[in-house]
C-alpha cells in the first residue's frame, strides 16, 4: 500500500524529470521560443554561442585563418535571374495623332521586348538543411536563384520569403548536412571589437576582409522607410558582399553584410554596413513561421527632436520622437496621442529617436502593450497603447525632420478648392500654401518648398493669410514653430529669424 507520503515522493521525481527533460530540449534548440512568446515548430533551428569568453590576441601569432576558415564553407554565392522589360523608344512616335493619320494602325500594337539580367550576391547557411540567410536586394525581383557552395556544388534555391523593410531573405536549397554558422549576440558588440567581413562576391570563391566596428545603432536615413539598426564597420564590403557575413573574433555571426557608402565611386570607402543577427534572427524566425513579417503598430508619423526643436517645444535638449500626424482611429489615436507630443521612453526605455522608436515598436506583438513617457504642453505623462498590426500597405511612421528657418522669403496664399484638388488634399484641410520660395533664404536650406501647406504656427491652427499675418506677427524676431502639411504627410519644422 503506498502511504499519502510516497504518492508526494513519486510525483515530486516526475516532475523532477519532467524539467530537466524540458531544459535539455531548450539547450539543445529542438524547442525555440519566438519574439512572441510562444512555441513554433516551424522555427528553423540554428546553433547560438553562449557566453564565450574573451580572447587573448596573442594566440593570433600567425594571423586569424583558425577564426575564418572553419566559416568559409558557410558562406555561399547567390546568382539570380530577372525577367526585365524594355523601353520602347519608338512606341511614342508610333501613336503619335500625326503618325497615325498617315498611316493609320498598320504597324500594330508594340509589344514590350524584354531581357534576361543576372546579378550576383552572397548568402549565409544557417542550417544543415540548406536555410541560407541574405539581402531582399539580392533576390527582389528575381524568376530564377542558384545557389553555390564552396564546393561548387549547384542548387535551385526557392525564396522562402522577404523583409523589403529590414532587407532580409530567406531562401531554402534542397540540401543536407551542410556546415551552418553559429549565431553570436549582436547586442555585445562594442565599438573597436575586431570583426570578419566574409563573402562570394562574383563566384570567384569565398572572400575575406578584416576591420572593426566603427559603430552600432546607425541608420541610412533613406527614402524608403526602412527599420535601421546598422552596425558599421570599416572591413571592406565590395560590390557582390551583399548577403554575406560579419563575423566575430570567436567566428560567430553577428551580421548579415548589407551596404556601403561609397562616395558615388562605386567602391569601398570604410563605411560598411551589417544587419545585426539578431534582428535577422528574429525576422527568419518570423518569415519561416508566418510566411511574412507580423509588427507592432503605433499609428503615429514621427521625426527627430534637434536642439533647436527641444528648445521651440520648451525642452532642455534634443532627443525622443516627435509626433508629427497622428493616423485617424489607430492604436495611438484611440489612447489620446496628440500631434506634438513628444514620447521620451517606451516601456521604461529612453527614445533616443524616431529610428529606435520604429524599431521597438516594430519588434513588440499586436495586441501587447506599449507604455509611453510623453511630453506635452510643458509635462511629461504616462500613456499605454494596445497595439495594432502593421498594415500591408502602411507607413513605419516616420517624417522626414528638418531643421529651423525664417519665414522671410515665403509667398502664400489661401487654399481653394481647385488648390486642393491640383496638391491632393483631403476635403476641409486648412491652412495657407507656400507659392514661392526664396533660394537664397534660409527657409530654403530648411528645405520648406512649394507647395507645403502651412497649418499650424506655434501650435495655433492658421486658417488663411491673414491668420498667418498676425501669427508672425505675434512671433517677432523668435523661432518659430511650422506645421507643415507636404502630400498628406505632416511634419513639424522650426523656424529661425534671419541674420
Amino acid at each position: 500500500m503506498t502511504t499519502p507520503s510516497g504518492r508526494s515522493t513519486f510525483w515530486l521525481l516526475i516532475f523532477i524529470a519532467a524539467v530537466l527533460v524540458l531544459g535539455g530540449l531548450l539547450r539543445s534548440g529542438i524547442i525555440h521560443w519566438t519574439g512572441f512568446g510562444h512555441a513554433d515548430q516551424h522555427v528553423v533551428p540554428v546553433r547560438v554561442a553562449k557566453d564565450e569568453p574573451p580572447l587573448n590576441l596573442s594566440g593570433f601569432k600567425n594571423g586569424y585563418a583558425s577564426v575564418i576558415d572553419p566559416d568559409l564553407p558557410s558562406v555561399v554565392n547567390i546568382s539570380t535571374t530577372k525577367i526585365v522589360k524594355l523601353q520602347n523608344q519608338m512606341q511614342g512616335f508610333f501613336d503619335d495623332p500625326f503618325f497615325r493619320q498617315f498611316f493609320g494602325n498598320q504597324f500594330g500594337a508594340q509589344q514590350p521586348q524584354t531581357e534576361r539580367e543576372h546579378s550576383l550576391g552572397s548568402g549565409v547557411i544557417v542550417n544543415p538543411n540548406g536555410y541560407i540567410l541574405t539581402n531582399n536586394h539580392v533576390v527582389a525581383g528575381a524568376s530564377d536563384v542558384e545557389v553555390y557552395t564552396q564546393n561548387r556544388q549547384e542548387y535551385k534555391a526557392k525564396i522562402i520569403g522577404t523583409d523589403s523593410r529590414t532587407d532580409i531573405a530567406v531562401l531554402k536549397i534542397d540540401a543536407s548536412g551542410l556546415r551552418a554558422f553559429t549565431f553570436g549576440d549582436s547586442s555585445n558588440l562594442k565599438v573597436g571589437d575586431l570583426v570578419f567581413a566574409i563573402g562570394d562576391p562574383f563566384g570567384i570563391g569565398e572572400t575575406a576582409t578584416m576591420g572593426i566596428v566603427s559603430a552600432t545603432g546607425r541608420a541610412l536615413g533613406g527614402e524608403i522607410e526602412h527599420y535601421e539598426d546598422f552596425i558599421q564597420t570599416d572591413a571592406a564590403i565590395n560590390p557582390g558582399n551583399s548577403g554575406g557575413a560579419l563575423i566575430d573574433l570567436h567566428g560567430n555571426l553577428v551580421g548579415i553584410n548589407t551596404a556601403i557608402l561609397s562616395g558615388g565611386g562605386g567602391g569601398n570607402e570604410g563605411i560598411g554596413f551589417a544587419i545585426p543577427i539578431n534582428e535577422a534572427h528574429k525576422i527568419m524566425d518570423q518569415i519561416v513561421a508566418h510566411g511574412k513579417v507580423i509588427r507592432g503598430y503605433l499609428g503615429v508619423a514621427i521625426q527627430p527632436v534637434d536642439p533647436n526643436m527641444a528648445k521651440a517645444f520648451g525642452l532642455s535638449q534634443g532627443g525622443g520622437a516627435l509626433v508629427s500626424d497622428v493616423s485617424p482611429g489607430g492604436p495611438a489615436a484611440r489612447a489620446g496621442i496628440q500631434r506634438g507630443d513628444i514620447i521620451l521612453k517606451l516601456n521604461g526605455a529612453a527614445v533616443s529617436g524616431p529610428d529606435t522608436l520604429s524599431l521597438r515598436i516594430s519588434e513588440m506583438a499586436p495586441g501587447s502593450v506599449a507604455h509611453l513617457l510623453i511630453y506635452r504642453n510643458g509635462h511629461a505623462q504616462q500613456i499605454n497603447v494596445t497595439l495594432g498590426t502593421f498594415p500591408k500597405n502602411g507607413r513605419p511612421g516616420r517624417a522626414a525632420g528638418g531643421t529651423g528657418s525664417a519665414l522671410e522669403g515665403l509667398q502664400v496664399q489661401n487654399l481653394t478648392g481647385s488648390l486642393d484638388q491640383q496638391l491632393g488634399l483631403p476635403a476641409g484641410t486648412t491652412g495657407v500654401v507656400v507659392t514661392q520660395v526664396d533660394p537664397s533664404s534660409t527657409a530654403a536650406i530648411a528645405g520648406v518648398q512649394n507647395g507645403d501647406v502651412i497649418e499650424e504656427i506655434n501650435r495655433k491652427p492658421v486658417h488663411n493669410v491673414q491668420e498667418y499675418q498676425q501669427a508672425l506677427a505675434a512671433a517677432g524676431d523668435q523661432p518659430v514653430l511650422l506645421l507643415l502639411d507636404r502630400g498628406g504627410s505632416m511634419l513639424y519644422t522650426v523656424v529661425q529669424p534671419q541674420d
